[in-house]
């Protein structure tokens, strides 16, 4: 077999390849034999019919389909091997010659992942938020901590900020009943926001037994978008008493004696609470410093993927009603030509951001181990409600394995950068980041804390 590469664009290229028919030898007898079972012949038992009677039934052109159609992948396949090309996405393949007994010669352009030239990383300067832990930091985690020990209590008075309530909820667009938008003993804590527009509003005020009318949008189901008479009668009202913040609590809440104690564990805490969210800032600051300074090639098949996924994920939920999907970002005062506008962005970026990436793990060699690896799953498990067998299962299934690899491999090669940067915060203090991302030889801990925005099955 013979290929050459001709590069069309900077992601672009055309692979021609010929095959000679004498390499073909193998497939023909390995579709002549599949053939033999398929194919009854008179005096034959099935697999043992000579080729030129199979041959004779079904046709030269259906075997020489069957043999084509076989080796187009494998062939293909070995051609980017043998080219050293770095494929992306999926090939447009096209048979240019096939004469029989001779040679069979197709092309296949392909995306690949442009060269990109990336600058000295100890040259990177950025500057990030100070930080500072008061005593106001410290009694807000503690008051949290009391509400998680809180009891609720019922009440007989007109519900409150705060309150947690049992609602019945009930919904008309028109004067038409939307069944879908009714419910009973539903539990919500006033003022969260979690629910309807004007929910909280229209709550406080109420006492158990009353009901209110106000309107709002519907911005899911067969209405969404559509303006709404929303009516809600309060069952209960109960409010939360909080335990005193004292030893005994402490001691209750904790594995702490004391409330000083407690307190100064919250400290810790929340510094490194503060200290993640500074290394997520760094993180920020240096891939958009890199992707300033960069210049990257986008391929545009694959922006194009990115960009039909995301507009495919956010009709579906619409069941692909476009008028539904329209009325509902109408409802949040967007439009879709504003929608497909930001995804396009978004999607060019993350791309951007993945060839990279991509590029700064292969220049500076980085290998990613099998505990990385499943660490990652356990995590993404986690944070998606499942098992690590399920989510190893979805991935799997959804041919997304490779993604999360390629997705800790991102990390870990930013992380390596970032250990390299010289950042200070805006007080004018130098930040070490060797204790958030490691140095540039052990980036694995850094790895831990850098979320990349990526193309993933994240």
């Amino acid at each position: 077999m013979k290929s050459t590469v001709e590069q069309l664009s900077p992601t672009r290229v055309r692979i021609n390849v010929e095959v000679p028919f004498e390499e073909l030898k193998p497939d023909f007898d390995k579709a002549y034999k599949a053939l033999a079972n398929q194919v009854r012949i008179p005096g034959f038992r099935p697999g043992k019919a000579p080729a030129k009677l199979i041959e004779a039934r079904v046709g030269r052109g259906a075997i020489l389909e069957q043999v084509v159609n076989d080796v187009l992948p494998a062939r293909y396949s070995e051609a980017v091997s043998t080219s050293e090309v770095k494929v992306i996405g999926q090939p447009e393949i096209e048979i240019t010659k096939i004469e029989d007994g001779q040679e069979l010669a197709f092309t296949a352009e392909v995306d690949v992942r442009p060269e990109i030239a990336l600058p000295a990383y100890d040259g990177i300067e950025v500057t990030v938020d100070a930080f500072t832990i008061g005593d106001e930091d410290i009694e807000e985690q503690l008051q949290s901590l009391r509400q998680r020990f809180g009891t609720l209590t019922g009440v007989e008075r007109p519900v409150q900020d705060g309150d947690f309530v049992s609602i019945d909820l009930a919904a008309t667009v028109d004067g038409e009943d939307v069944p879908e938008a009714a419910t009973t003993g539903l539990s919500h804590e006033v003022g969260s926001g979690q629910l309807i527009d004007g929910l909280d509003e229209a709550l406080t005020g109420l006492s158990a037994g009353e009901s209110k009318e106000f309107t709002s949008t519907l911005v899911a189901g067969e209405h969404a978008g559509k303006e709404a008479v929303i009516t809600v009668t309060v069952g209960s009202v109960k409010e939360r008493e909080l335990p005193e913040a004292d030893d005994d609590f402490a001691q209750l809440a904790s594995e702490f004696d004391t409330l000083d104690e407690l307190k100064a564990d919250l400290r810790t805490r929340v510094e490194r609470v503060k200290k993640v969210e500074q290394a997520g800032e760094i993180r920020d600051k240096v891939l958009e410093n890199l992707l300033e300074q960069v210049e990257v090639p986008l391929p545009e098949a694959v922006v194009k993927a990115e960009i039909d996924a995301v507009q495919h994920d956010a009709v579906h939920g619409f069941d692909h009603d476009e008028d539904a999907f329209a009325a509902a970002l109408e409802a949040q005062g967007s439009t879709r030509e504003e929608f497909d506008a930001d995804t396009k962005e978004a999607a060019e970026k993350s791309v951007k951001t993945q060839l990279l990436l991509d590029a700064i793990a292969e220049a500076e060699n980085t290998q990613v181990g099998q505990e990385e690896l499943t660490e990652r799953i356990l995590f993404q498990a986690q944070r998606y409600g499942l098992s690590p067998e399920q989510f190893i299962q979805q991935v799997q299934q959804a041919g997304q394995l490779g993604a999360v690899f390629a997705d800790v491999r991102r990390g870990k090669a930013l992380a390596g950068v970032v250990g390299q940067v010289k950042v200070t915060d805006s007080e004018g203090n130098s930040v070490d980041t060797s204790e958030m991302f490691g140095g540039p030889e052990d980036s694995e801990e850094g790895a831990e804390v850098v979320e990349t925005t990526t193309a993933s099955a994240e």
